[in-house]
């Protein structure tokens, strides 16, 4: 491919929200500003029938109305990236309220797309990531951002590359969508058998402690390599529980790491919750399809002849949110096994647990091939990230 421009550092060419410190002056002559919310007003702005982007600093995307967001609105087409947290990049054209982001635009349209502008940062986002600093939340050094250099062809290949990119971010986006919808599917049937999933007033509840037992494991020293060399007993972290249905995992441990922590074997059809673990991982939950140890994280709910374990697991997935919801402590809020072992279940007969769970099975061959969908897009859009701007 024949580029155009080789290396040019942003700050030649893009035009920024704001003079940032420690920056040369000369690097930027001049910025546009935009209306700042904040988080918890740009949420009262949302709705569901809205017309007018939300910019949040995470991953979220809302939007809003021109009636609601009145002059707050700003307009134009721009790159953001967060000024706190976790570093994501987006694109919008048109009218929009934004949070307290960073927003770039290409100074010449006619030479640097704002379209492959954004892909180029997408396609730099590890480069980008590493210039959030600070102990707690993290925010970008400006100047280290704005050093980055960027080579791109000519407009015409510009549009070219960025239609590959937008086909497979709406591929991606419609198999998420579609992954969605099933899992919508799978509590609408819930609904529809039992009533709502924690007010139903078809079946009883009963805790967990009362029908079934709940144990934790633990972790065998990591400097006795005895514990860990050449083990063969699979060893399950809460990052597994990201699986569902836990048949392989990537750690093992040997017998006299078994015996010497406080690490016990749980059998085939053990529900597992993570009680704590970073982002969305308390809370998640999975179904254990071999006989396994697990770490201190886990809460084991062991198989029952009183509820069918699948079922267990289910209603535990469907209660994501309110297991959340439990969690304690200032810092990192954390589940423990009390919460786990008083946790209202909903047990209506068995033979319509193992109905609802026949149901869930087909669903979920469905959710395969989809995310194996999602999985081989994902990929190819990686693929072409690194090829255009690794």
């Amino acid at each position: 491919m024949e580029y155009m421009a080789k290396n040019i550092p942003l700050w030649q060419i893009t035009t920024w929200d704001k003079n940032f410190n420690n920056v040369d002056k000369e690097w930027q002559p001049k910025t546009i500003k935009y209306k700042y919310l904040l988080s918890d007003e740009l949420d009262s702005l949302r709705v569901d029938d809205g017309d007018i982007r939300i910019l949040y600093t995470g991953k979220d995307v809302g939007y809003t109305t021109e009636e609601l967001a009145g002059d707050n609105i700003s307009e134009g087409e721009v790159v953001s990236i967060p000024w706190g947290g976790i570093p994501t990049v987006k694109y919008h054209k048109g009218k929009f309220v934004t949070g307290d982001n960073r927003i770039a635009t290409s100074n010449d349209t006619s030479k640097l797309t704002n379209k492959y502008l954004y892909y180029y940062l997408q396609g730099n986002i590890g480069e980008i990531a590493s210039y959030y600093r600070g102990a707690s939340l993290k925010h970008p050094c400006m100047k280290d951002v704005l050093k980055m250099t960027i080579s791109y062809p000519s407009v015409q290949e510009q549009e070219k590359i960025c239609s590959q990119f937008d086909m497979l971010e709406w591929l991606i986006e419609a198999r998420k969508q579609e992954l969605q919808l099933l899992d919508d599917l799978i509590k609408a049937r819930f609904v529809e058998m039992f009533g709502s999933i924690h007010e139903s007033t078809k079946y009883p509840y009963i805790a967990v402690k009362d029908l079934t037992d709940v144990i934790s494991g633990g972790t065998p020293s990591r400097d006795r390599s005895e514990y860990w060399y050449n083990g063969t007993i699979p060893w399950v972290k809460t990052t597994e529980l990201q699986n569902n249905v836990i048949k392989n995992v990537d750690e093992h441990i040997t017998e006299s790491g078994l015996a010497g922590s406080s690490a016990k074997m749980v059998p085939i059809g053990t529900v597992l919750v993570a009680m704590y673990g970073q982002g969305k991982t308390r809370g998640m939950t999975a179904y254990l399809g071999i006989e396994a140890s697990t770490n201190q994280a886990c809460a084991c709910i062991l198989p029952s002849e009183k509820i069918d374990s699948m079922f267990m697991w289910k209603y535990f997935e469907l209660s994501y949110d309110k297991l959340r919801s439990l969690a304690q402590g200032a810092g990192q809020p954390n589940l423990n096994g009390n919460m786990i072992k008083n946790f209202q279940v909903l047990v209506p007969p068995i033979e319509l647990q193992k109905e609802f769970v026949s149901f869930v099975e087909q669903v979920d061959k469905s959710k395969v091939a989809v995310q194996k969908a999602l999985d081989e897009t994902q990929t190819l859009f990686d693929s072409l990230m690194q090829e255009y701007f690794g």
